[in-house]
């Protein structure tokens, strides 16, 4: 099934905690229904002592949120839009800003 984002768009948060926040995506987890925002749900881990990390201490790492929670950015408007499908006359099938209509990108190409 094709979903309305996929890696590297740029992505506005519309609902949560960090509900407003712009960010990359880094990585969509289809099977979880999730994506990695760049920026976005930080959490700070606890590390305790290792021979890798003879300190510890903290670090702050991205935790997915679930994909219904962004929308895509229109690339003229540069606002968050909703996304269709078109079927191009050789098959393939593209993502189109519903704001603009201006395309996205493919989903998938044409099959010969």
């Amino acid at each position: 099934m094709a979903r309305h984002v996929k890696k590297g768009d740029m992505v506005v948060v519309i609902a949560g905690d960090d509900k407003g926040k712009t960010g990359e995506i880094l990585h969509v987890f289809p099977d979880r229904g999730k994506v990695l925002v760049q920026g976005v749900n930080v959490v700070h881990k606890h590390l305790r002592r290792s021979r890798v990390n003879p300190q510890g201490g903290r670090i702050q790492k991205e935790m997915p949120i679930n994909i219904s929670n962004v929308l895509p950015l229109d690339p003229k408007t540069n606002q968050p839009t909703r996304v269709g499908f078109k079927v191009n006359k050789d098959g393939s099938r593209e993502r189109i800003a519903r704001k603009s209509g201006d395309s996205l990108g493919l989903v998938n190409k044409a099959k010969k």
